[in-house]
């Protein structure tokens, strides 16, 4: 059985096409988002609803052409951002992006930014980005679309598109990424939106099932998931003992979990009706090698002239590192963490023998990996996952051996690269056959 699985992701739209019988991805392809709207604003991060929408319909048609007997469509795309529609379900917004920090900017009883009152007023761990945070932001700014009926994520909105609804049905995965979401109840927290002025008829139905939604050219489509569930389903399925490591621009560590866990830096988020995703975000990521390789670039073209890639030569220098000699300590936290925005990263414990290229690079991945591993410190104390396995995805790692390494080596676990390298869009092409879960 054929299906095909869509990942809206902020800067790339994947597409695949799985095989259900040999459980392979049998073909993929990628096109760029370059959908982001200029705004005056530097906090302001949107995208137009209208090009995303063109550009996955060409894709999923190039596709559907090729491919005739396609039965089943899923959707998974970035978490948190929010698009307003009106009552013919036609998108009357931008899309109001993760990324978007008016919930950093300043609020006017000077208790520091919007994040920081929801925080202590309504004790919400939320962060800029949160659907809801940025549409009580717009409330308070009169910014909300007189003609809105609801609000949802991208993916919500392009499956109410291609199925030609009018309100749109969140599962529970993207529902709980908008914030204000009771996870025990599966419901959003009414009471406290009301009492912030927020009208609740503009919240979208849930559901807590992969169901199907509608067709499009008379093929059954499934609701849209949560990049990070779909990401999990496509590297790991719902294996116990697993965790999946994510290195892109940012990095990721998640878990499965029958339980609820309220820690500083780990989130719960849903992914089945009985089962969650135990998961710690670190905002550089992959993004902190990035840095440090814009830094030796910078270097090097001063010196010869030269604008040549670092990549290689840090991987290069940290493996030829002698673990023997005394370590350098790099923290990479570069852009903060999300419990403390003002964080940065450091270097320490230099010494005369181990300020050197070789121990700098290989501090900088211990670095990447430490942040990682700390936030499953916090997980297996509260779970105990006595993990199995290791699963690595993003570019970070799939290029890196030594980074897999570190990150053996620290979990004391057995490590492998995801089958595929478009997690997200396999995983969405997988969810209709865990429907009932």
């Amino acid at each position: 059985m054929l299906s095909i699985g869509l990942d809206i992701g902020t800067t790339t739209i994947s597409a695949v096409v799985y095989d259900s019988e040999v459980d392979q991805v049998i073909v993929s392809k990628t096109v760029s988002n370059d959908s982001f709207i200029r705004s005056e604003n530097s906090w302001e991060k949107i995208q137009d609803t209208e090009i995303i929408l063109t550009k996955v319909k060409a894709v999923l048609d190039e596709l559907l052409q090729q491919y005739c007997n396609v039965q089943y469509i899923g959707l998974t795309g970035q978490m948190h951002g929010i698009v307003y529609t009106d009552s013919k379900g036609d998108a009357v917004s931008a899309l109001y992006t993760w990324q978007d920090g008016r919930g950093d900017l300043p609020v006017e009883n000077g208790k520091g930014s919007l994040v920081d009152y929801l925080k202590d007023e309504c004790d919400e761990k939320v962060a800029s980005g949160y659907g809801l945070v940025t549409h009580l932001w717009n409330l308070k700014n009169n910014n909300v679309p007189g003609n809105a009926a609801s609000l949802c994520t991208i993916g919500d909105y392009i499956v109410m598109q291609l199925c030609g609804l009018q309100s749109p049905v969140v599962h529970i995965s993207n529902a709980a990424s908008l914030g204000f979401f009771d996870l025990k109840r599966k419901t959003f927290k009414c009471d406290i939106l009301q009492d912030l002025g927020m009208d609740c008829d503009l919240l979208p139905n849930v559901t807590d099932e992969f169901k199907e939604i509608g067709n499009y050219k008379g093929i059954s489509v499934i609701c849209a998931i949560g990049d990070n569930q779909a990401s999990f389903i496509g590297a790991v399925g719902l294996q116990d003992k697993c965790v999946l490591l994510n290195m892109g621009t940012g990095g990721q560590i998640s878990v499965l979990s029958d339980m609820i866990v309220d820690t500083e830096n780990v989130e719960t988020r849903p992914i089945t009706k009985d089962k969650y995703l135990l998961v710690g975000a670190s905002l550089c990521g992959g993004r902190a090698l990035a840095i440090v390789e814009n830094f030796f670039k910078a270097y090097v073209k001063a010196a010869t002239g030269k604008e040549e890639s670092q990549y290689d030569i840090l991987a290069g220098l940290a493996e030829r590192f002698e673990k023997s000699q005394d370590k350098l300590e790099v923290s990479t936290s570069f852009m903060g963490t999300r419990a403390n925005p003002n964080t940065r990263g450091s270097i320490s414990k230099i010494s005369e023998n181990n300020f050197t290229p070789e121990a700098f690079a290989y501090g900088v991945f211990e670095g990447m990996a430490d942040e990682l591993f700390g936030m499953y410190q916090e997980i297996n104390d509260m779970i105990s996952v006595d993990v199995k396995k290791l699963v690595s995805s993003g570019n970070a790692l799939r290029l890196n051996r030594i980074l897999r390494e570190i990150f053996s080596e620290k979990f004391d676990a057995p490590i492998e690269l995801s089958k595929c390298k478009e997690e997200a869009a396999t995983g969405a092409a997988k969810i209709n056959f865990l429907k009932g879960i």
